[in-house]
């Protein structure tokens, strides 16, 4: 009989963090099509980067990035050398057509034990990037493990497609709530830090979320005085005197966020499974 642990750790898969590379060295190996992906999502993570490509081999893009951020982007226009390129680096990336050179990287990472990604070669991995989804703080990662890209980035369409476009917004609007109550409580752990985070998952779970999009400083303060200080939840009209956006409930009444992007997932994957069935099948 499975138990609980079994499930929740089959073995198999990776482990899904979210990595703050912000003001680390990552090393680029190529700047073609893949490679102006990885500047976009070294970017977003606030990365210094040092580019290796020929110019001949730089794509469109990879070109704009670094016109646009000559400060966060070093560019030498040549390969790989050895070694000395891996000098001081947290992390290495190859985005290049030579299997060999991408082997000799990773090889040279390992002896120095630095994380490295060889796009394309998931054997050679240490990580993988995944499909993505990116709106302000809010960020979503979705992995095959090198299984199927093609069924990440399908899952992807059908995550983005059931998000409602202000969640990165609410998100933000969240952060400046906890971030005004630390600055009350600042303690960790012990009693007030345990009813601090039981507060912050109380109001998540009883307001919209589109509610929390309207909240500006003031709002804030009363909230934290209103709320924090009396021990309650209030409802949004309580403290917003700005009218809630149409076609959301009062938030005492509650919410379910979530369940318009479960749903959709849960028709996909059984749709996913159903035509591995039919595939199977066909094949016997």
């Amino acid at each position: 009989m499975q138990t609980e642990i079994d499930k929740l750790a089959p073995g198999g898969g990776s482990l899904m963090i979210a990595w703050q590379l912000k003001g680390k060295r990552a090393l680029l190996v190529g700047g073609g099509e893949v490679g102006a992906s990885r500047i976009g999502h070294l970017l977003g993570a606030d990365a210094h980067i040092t580019l290796l490509c020929p110019e001949k081999g730089l794509h469109p893009t990879t070109k704009d990035y670094i016109a646009k951020y000559p400060n966060r982007i070093a560019y030498y226009d040549r390969r790989f050398t050895g070694p000395a390129e891996l000098h001081k680096m947290d992390i290495v990336l190859t985005a290049i057509d030579s299997p060999a050179t991408s082997r000799e990287i990773v090889d040279l990472c390992r002896q120095a034990k630095i994380p490295v990604n060889a796009a394309d070669i998931p054997e050679f991995c240490d990580f993988y990037f995944g499909a993505h989804i990116r709106d302000g703080p809010l960020q979503i990662m979705i992995s095959s493990n090198g299984n199927g890209p093609r069924i990440s980035a399908l899952m992807k369409e059908k995550v983005q497609a059931s998000l409602e476009g202000y969640e990165g917004l609410a998100l933000s609007k969240i952060g400046q709530l906890r971030a005004e109550l630390k600055e009350r409580v600042p303690e960790i752990g012990g009693s007030l830090g345990r009813k601090r985070m039981k507060w912050m998952s109380k109001i998540c779970n009883e307001w919209p979320l589109i509610d929390f999009t309207l909240l500006d400083s003031a709002m804030i303060q009363k909230l934290l005085d209103e709320g924090w200080e009396k021990d309650r939840v209030p409802t949004f009209t309580e403290v917003c005197s700005k009218p809630r956006p149409l076609g959301v409930e009062d938030s005492s009444k509650g919410h379910r966020f979530g369940s318009n992007i479960l749903i959709p997932i849960a028709h996909f994957v059984a749709g996913a499974a159903l035509m591995a069935a039919v595939i199977l099948a066909r094949r016997r």
